[in-house]
């Protein structure tokens, strides 16, 4: 994996959050984002998920993929020994439960050395470890 000039992992509730100004989350992800937005980087699981999300909220799904194209946000995908990993990460937090997308995320993280993750999920964040077991650091810091 290439190493984006990005530190902050973006997740799926802030991209929702930012283009729904229904979401609980709406105000304090839309005033965050733009600032972080430039620092950060997703995955393709992250995109799908939001796209989904943000459809089945009946605003157009492709009004993610406008927003991180039009932000230059870098969307990476997993190669197989890192979908493996994602694998065994949804095993492990099988409790969580984790979701793909968000084990497409730890193992980003642990790629790119990164632990500052833009996330509405605080149960899921705050449990997850990457490799070092270090907690991630979540943005925004409240709703």
């Amino acid at each position: 994996m290439k190493r984006p000039t990005r530190d902050i992992l973006l997740d799926t509730g802030p991209l929702v959050a930012a283009l729904d100004r229904s979401d609980q989350w709406h105000d304090a992800c839309a005033g965050v984002m733009e600032d972080l937005v430039a620092r950060c980087v997703t995955t393709e699981a992250v995109v799908t998920e939001a796209c989904h999300m943000v459809g089945r909220g009946g605003a157009r799904a492709s009004l993610v993929i406008d927003f991180l194209l039009a932000a230059e946000v870098p969307v990476l995908a997993l190669d197989p020994g890192a979908l493996r990993h994602a694998a065994r990460l949804m095993d492990r937090y099988a409790n969580m439960p984790m979701d793909f997308a968000d084990a497409s995320l730890v193992v980003l993280a642990e790629a790119l050395d990164l632990n500052t993750a833009l996330s509405t999920d605080r149960r899921g964040f705050r449990a997850y470890r990457a490799t070092r077991g270090a907690p991630f650091k979540l943005l925004p810091e409240r709703a």
